[in-house]
C-alpha cells in the first residue's frame, strides 16, 4: 500500500468514514456519487444513507470500491487522486489551443439554424483579406499552448480560396519556425469543393469536417443551398475523402472526414434513418448536437426548436441504435458520448471546449473575424453579428495577445463558467465532467451566469449524462462504450 495512503481504525472497528467533499444525484431510487478527481460510484439507498452519515463499515459491500475511488476520508491516495484530477484538467496549464478563422461571411447556403452570420454570395467587404489572415496566424502562434489548431470557417470558407490557400501555406511555414505542433482544419459545406482544392488540402494535412443532417429530404430541408442540392454535394465529397483515407503512400497524414448533425424539430422520430445515413457513408462518428438559441435559430425557434425532453428522448433513441449497430459489428460511435466518456472513465481532457470548467472562452479558444476582430469564441462572435459586442476581446491589428486573453471580458467568462461558483452546479453529481456556456446563458437568459434550474442547455446535458451513466451500469453496453475511449 502506498506510503501516503492513510488507514485508521477505531475501537469499534468502524473506519473513520466521514466522506470528503462529494457530489450526488438520485436516479431511479439509486444514488450516483462523484468527486473532483472524476471518480464515481453507485450506491443503493441504504448504503448511501450510511455513507453520507459517515457510518459505513469496512465489511459493507461498497467499502472497498469507495476506498479505491477517494470517497473514504482516511483511505485517500492523494497521489492517485491528484494524477486523475491533473489529467482531467490538463487544459488549465496552457493557453488557447483552438483558433477559429472566419474566412468569409458569404455563403451559398441558407441553413435554418445558422449561427455563423452567413450572408449572400454577392456581399462586399465580408472576406478576410491577406493582411488580416497573416496577422491572425502570427497572433495565434503567440499562444502559450505547446500546440495549436487553426480551424477555417465561414460562411463558406472555400469562397475565399486564394486567401485560404495562402494562409495554410504561411501557417505551415510558421509551424517549422516556431517549433509548435500545428493542426489545420476546414469546416465546409463542400458545395465549392474541387479536385484541385482537395489535393492541396490533403497535401497540407488539413482535416475536413462538414454537416450532414440525415437523408436527402431532411438535410435539404435544414440546409437550403441556392442553385444546388446540398445533400448530393456532401455525399459526393465525403465519399471522395473517405476513399483517400487509405494513405496510398502519399507521404502525408490522411484524415478521415467527419460530419456534424444538428438536430431540429424535423429530426425527431427519425433517429435510425439518420444514423444509417452516416453508417452507409462509412463515417465512424455521429456528433449529435442540440440547437442553440443563437443566430437564425433564435429567431426561428418556434418553427425548428423543441424542448429539452424532446432532445433527450431523441438522443437516447440514437445512442441505443448506435449501440445496437456496434453489437452487430459496425464501427461507429456517438461523438458527444465518446468525449464525455473520456472524462468519466478515461480521466482525461478530450478537448471538448464547451464542456470544460472553466469553459474554453478566451482561455481555450479565440475566434478571429474576417476583419481581425477577436472574440472569446465563435458563439461570442455571432452575438456581435447580432449587434452585441460583449464578447469582443480585441483586434489583431491593435491589441497584443496578452491584452486580449487577460481582458475583463475574458476574465468574466472564466468566472461565470467556474462550476464551483454556480449554486446548482456546485452540488450536481455531473459537475466533475460538465461545463456551462456564458454565451448560451447570455443569449437565452440575459446573464453570463444564467439560471441553471431553468436552463435548457443544463437540461440537455443532465439528460445526456443520465443516459450515459445508466448505460455504464449495463455490462454489455459498458463493454462497447469503453472501446470508444482513447487509450
Amino acid at each position: 500500500m502506498a506510503q501516503n495512503l492513510l488507514k485508521i481504525k477505531t475501537k469499534n472497528s468502524v473506519a473513520q468514514t466521514n466522506p470528503p467533499h462529494f457530489y450526488w444525484r438520485e436516479v431511479d431510487g439509486a444514488y450516483l456519487i462523484s468527486n473532483d478527481s472524476g471518480c464515481h460510484a453507485w450506491l443503493d439507498a441504504a448504503a448511501f444513507k450510511r455513507f453520507s452519515a459517515g457510518t459505513l463499515r469496512e465489511k459493507d459491500k461498497a467499502f472497498e470500491e469507495l476506498s479505491s475511488k477517494g470517497f473514504i476520508r482516511d483511505r485517500l491516495d492523494f497521489a492517485d487522486l491528484a494524477a486523475k484530477w491533473k489529467s482531467k484538467n490538463s487544459h488549465l496549464s496552457c493557453g488557447p489551443g483552438l483558433h477559429i478563422f472566419v474566412m468569409t461571411l458569404r455563403c451559398d447556403h441558407k441553413c435554418l439554424y445558422c449561427q455563423s452570420g452567413a450572408i449572400s454570395l454577392s456581399a462586399k467587404g465580408a472576406d478576410m483579406k491577406w493582411p488580416a489572415a497573416k496577422k491572425s496566424v502570427d497572433f495565434a502562434f503567440q499562444t502559450t499552448a505547446p500546440g495549436l489548431t487553426i480551424e477555417f470557417q465561414g460562411g463558406e470558407p472555400l469562397l475565399n480560396w486564394a486567401v485560404l490557400k495562402k494562409t495554410v501555406s504561411y501557417a505551415r511555414k510558421k509551424e517549422k519556425l516556431s517549433g509548435k505542433r500545428l493542426n489545420l482544419g476546414l469546416v465546409s459545406n463542400f458545395s465549392r469543393m474541387t479536385e484541385g482544392y482537395a489535393r492541396f488540402l490533403l497535401e497540407n494535412e488539413v482535416s475536413l469536417c462538414t454537416s450532414l443532417d440525415g437523408p436527402a429530404d431532411l438535410h435539404n430541408r435544414n440546409r437550403i443551398c441556392s442553385g444546388g442540392n446540398a445533400h448530393v454535394s456532401v455525399r459526393k465529397w465525403l465519399r471522395y475523402f473517405t476513399r483517400r483515407n487509405t494513405g496510398q503512400g502519399a507521404g502525408y497524414r490522411i484524415f478521415k472526414p467527419s460530419a456534424l448533425l444538428t438536430v431540429t424539430k424535423f429530426s425527431l422520430g427519425r433517429a435510425p434513418e439518420i444514423i444509417d445515413e452516416y453508417a452507409g457513408l462509412g463515417l465512424e462518428d455521429v456528433f449529435i448536437r442540440p440547437l442553440s438559441p443563437i443566430g437564425y435559430a433564435k429567431n426561428s425557434w418556434s418553427a425548428i426548436g423543441y424542448t429539452a425532453a424532446d432532445f433527450v428522448a431523441f438522443y437516447k433513441e440514437s445512442l441505443g441504435y448506435i449501440l445496437k449497430l456496434n453489437r452487430k459489428g459496425a464501427v461507429i460511435r456517438e461523438k458527444m458520448a465518446a468525449m464525455l466518456l473520456e472524462k468519466i472513465i478515461g480521466f482525461s481532457d478530450p478537448g471538448y471546449l464547451d464542456m470544460r470548467c472553466p469553459c474554453g472562452a478566451a482561455v481555450g479558444q479565440i475566434a478571429y473575424n474576417y476583419n481581425g476582430d477577436l472574440y472569446t469564441c465563435d458563439e461570442g462572435r455571432m452575438a456581435a453579428w447580432e449587434g452585441d459586442d460583449l464578447f469582443k476581446i480585441g483586434n489583431v491589428f491593435r491589441d497584443s495577445y496578452k491584452k486580449a486573453v487577460s481582458c475583463s471580458t475574458a476574465r468574466s467568462c472564466v468566472a461565470a463558467s467556474e462550476l464551483h461558483l454556480q449554486p446548482a452546479c456546485s452540488r450536481c453529481a455531473y459537475s466533475p465532467y460538465c461545463g456551462v456556456c456564458p454565451v448560451y446563458n447570455y443569449e437565452a437568459q440575459g446573464s453570463l451566469w444564467g439560471n441553471m434550474p431553468a436552463n435548457e442547455r443544463c437540461a440537455f446535458m443532465k439528460g445526456i449524462f443520465g443516459i450515459l451513466f445508466s448505460k455504464l451500469k449495463n455490462s454489455k453496453d459498458r463493454e462497447i462504450l469503453q472501446k470508444w475511449v482513447k487509450k
